[in-house]
This record gives C-alpha cells, structure tokens and sequence, in this order.
C-alpha cells in the first residue's frame, strides 16, 4: 500500500509498520512562543483512526465505497486540533473495522493490522490500527472512538492503556457517527504518563488533585465469565487495593443480581433472550441486548439511506449485522433509554463518591485470526455483556496493562 505525505512524499507501507496505518502525512504541531515553557506534548506523535475528519483528506470510515462516495474533509476534527496545539504531531490515519460495526480489528479491505503482542490472534476493534500503532511503538499515543468496546478490547488485546471517557466528555465534532447514544472518543498510550498528558488536554483538566478511592467493589461474577482463574484475578486485585488503599475500601458484589434488582426496564430484554445462548449473567446478556438494539437503529438513522443507495461491498461479520440494522425499527427507543438512566442511577448508588467497579475487560485471550463465525459469536455475546455496562450507563473506563480494568463514576 502507498501512502503520501502531505508534502506529496511517497511511503511505502512495510510490514515494519504493523499494517496500522490506511494513510500516512504529517500535520505540524505549535510551537511554544520564545521563552515559554515548552508544550505539554511537545516532541509526541500520534496518529488518528480513520473516523476524525483531517482537512484535505476524505473521512474513510474503514470502507472503500465509503471513500469513494464522499467529499474531502473541509476542517479538522476539533480533537485532532486540540492535540496539534498542545505540541503533539499527527503522522496519520489508522486502519479500522468497517463502518465501526466489528470488535475484532479485521478489515478485508485494508487488511487486518498485526497484534504485536500476538500477530497469530486479532488486534481488536474497530479501532484496530490506532491501538497497534501504539503497542508497536510507531506512535507515542492514538486517537480512537470506543461505542461498543472499540477503544477498551483492541487497548486489552495489544496489551496498552485505552480510556473511554464518560459519554459526551470530549467533543465528537468532526467525528463519523455510528451510534450517538453510545460514541465516545477515547485515546491509547503506552505508558501511564503520555496516558494522563493527553487525558488532561482532551478533558481540559488544567489542575489534576490525587482522589483516594473511597470504595472499590469487585464484581465477582463478571470475573467469573472470564477464562482466566477466579481466583487468580481477584487475588492479584486483592493484594493491590489493600496495599494502596487499606483492606477497608474493598467490597465485592454479585453486579447481575445488582442490576438485575435496580433496572427493572431490563425485564422488557430479559424475556427475549433464547434459553440455548450461552451468557451465564442474564441481566447483563439483556443490558447488552438493549444496547445492540438501540445501535441498531441509530446506526440505520445515520447511513441507512445511504448503504441502501450505494449498496456497499462489506466484508463477513459487518455485512451481517448491517443488513440486521436495516431492519431496525426503533420500537424499543423509549425503553431503552429507560435501561440507560436506571442504570446510571444505579451504579452511581452502588459507587457512591470516587468509587471504583473493577470488572475483566474481555472474557478471554483475543480469538486467532479468521476464527469460525460461530465459535467468536459465543465471545462476542460473553463480551458485550460486560462491555456494556460502559456503554449504557455512559460512566468512563480505562483499561490498563492487564486484563483488568475499571469503572470509574465521573
């Protein structure tokens, strides 16, 4: 694949460079006026998934009809400038999943970027590209956006940080929609401090005070739907709450029988749910349920008009639930709003001030490359029943090194 710069350079796309990056240009950072500090992301670079509009380039969303049908970007999505002007360089747009619509960073297209940190399994999705770039060291940080899971599986899966911030944090001007009720732009980064620099200048979080975390609860059965020992997990939690915070602030709650007591709007997905599915948490297979039920349709308000105009070439996996989302009807709109603002009340009960909920990312090890569809559909449902307790109650989340991750109240 070639590439340009934006002073019309060519590069050549190797397989050094991980298959992360659909396009490759630069855009200058500011500079510090003479006898200023510098900025505070002087001398970093980052790169973009191929969602945020960058002035003089077309928006890909990840599809090359997509491309072809639409008009070069006339502005800079305000993020992007955001980071420009504190100092930090974009070096170019990463590979992503179709249309936003996958967890699993394969692209039929573009090709599927390589895991670094196992290039035989999946990078994670959608923002597959902008999570490789950073685990395989060719950027200092990334921008992605995260509606299902698209910025905490591929930051698990290649082993980095990933942040999604609470629902409406950051502006998502400039930004392709896929799902409005759920899209979030989030960022990655290798290492804790880069992380917190460009957390500070996305949030505008000028003064940043240390908060000591008044509870932290352990969801024991979400940790109990994922593959890795029980026990193994929360032993290693264990240790490090009670080593940074006293024995005292530890709790541990069974989160589905939690939710499942304290958002009875649930009750209206819970019935539908089909007894052989394998989900273990039925309260949060329905939250999920919800969930996918209002992406549907938001996503059929945002493009159905023109999927069905152009009649796009999609790849396995995408086509499928694209053309489920054609069919979306919206009856459930209202309820699940509902689910959503019973869910935050919820949780923000349950977390009190500066609570913490600490729950497995995913469910498991990131699924091999080209896995039978059936085999990942029993993942996909264990992991969107986790992923969705983010996503519904709009509460942020980050996902640190390991497996774990938390849910912070914001």
């Amino acid at each position: 694949m070639f590439a340009t710069l934006r002073q019309n350079q060519p590069i050549m796309e190797t397989s050094s460079n991980y298959g992360a990056f659909i396009e490759r240009f630069l855009l200058p950072p500011s500079s510090s006026p003479p006898g200023h500090a510098p900025l505070p992301l002087t001398s970093l670079t980052f790169a973009v998934k191929d969602i945020f509009d960058v002035k003089g380039y077309v928006t890909g969303f990840g599809n090359p009809d997509w491309l072809r049908t639409h008009p070069v970007a006339t502005s800079t999505a305000p993020t992007v400038l955001t980071l420009l002007k504190a100092g930090a360089a974009c070096v170019g747009k990463t590979v992503m999943d179709e249309m936003a619509y996958s967890i699993n960073g394969e692209n039929i297209h573009y090709g599927t970027p390589i895991n670094p940190c196992a290039a035989d399994r999946v990078p994670g999705g959608s923002s597959s590209g902008s999570a490789v770039a950073v685990g395989a060291k060719l950027v200092d940080f990334s921008l992605g956006t995260d509606t299902g899971g698209s910025v905490r599986v591929p930051a698990s899966y290649c082993g980095i940080f990933g942040f999604r911030p609470s629902h409406g944090a950051i502006t998502e001007s400039g930004v392709t929609p896929m799902a409005q009720s759920f899209d979030t732009v989030g960022w990655f980064a290798r290492d804790p401090k880069t992380f917190t620099s460009v957390g500070r200048i996305l949030l505008q979080l000028t003064e940043v005070s240390a908060v000591r975390a008044t509870r932290i609860i352990i969801a024991d059965d979400c940790f109990r739907l994922s593959s890795t020992p029980f026990d193994l997990i929360t032993q290693v939690v264990t240790k490090a709450a009670e080593k940074l915070y006293g024995g005292d602030v530890l709790k541990h709650e069974n989160l589905g029988d939690y939710v499942k007591d304290n958002v009875p709007s649930l009750n209206h997905f819970m019935t539908k749910e089909k007894t052989d599915q394998v989900y273990n948490i039925p309260s949060l297979a329905a939250l999920s349920s919800a969930m996918r039920s209002l992406q549907r349709f938001e996503f059929k308000s945002n493009h159905g008009e023109w999927i069905s105009a152009v009649k796009p070439n999609l790849g396995p996996g995408i086509s499928e639930r694209v053309s489920e989302a054609l069919y979306a009807t919206g009856e459930d709109t209202d309820i699940c709003h509902a689910i959503r603002r019973e869910l935050r009340d919820a949780l923000t009960s349950l977390l009190g001030d500066f609570g913490v909920l600490m729950i497995p990312t995913v469910p498991g090890s990131p699924p091999k490359l080209q896995t039978d569809p059936s085999e990942l559909e029993v993942f996909r449902a264990r992991a969107f029943s986790l992923l969705s307790i983010a996503g519904v109650s709009g509460f942020c989340q980050v996902v640190p090194l390991s497996t774990i991750y938390m849910l912070f109240r914001n």
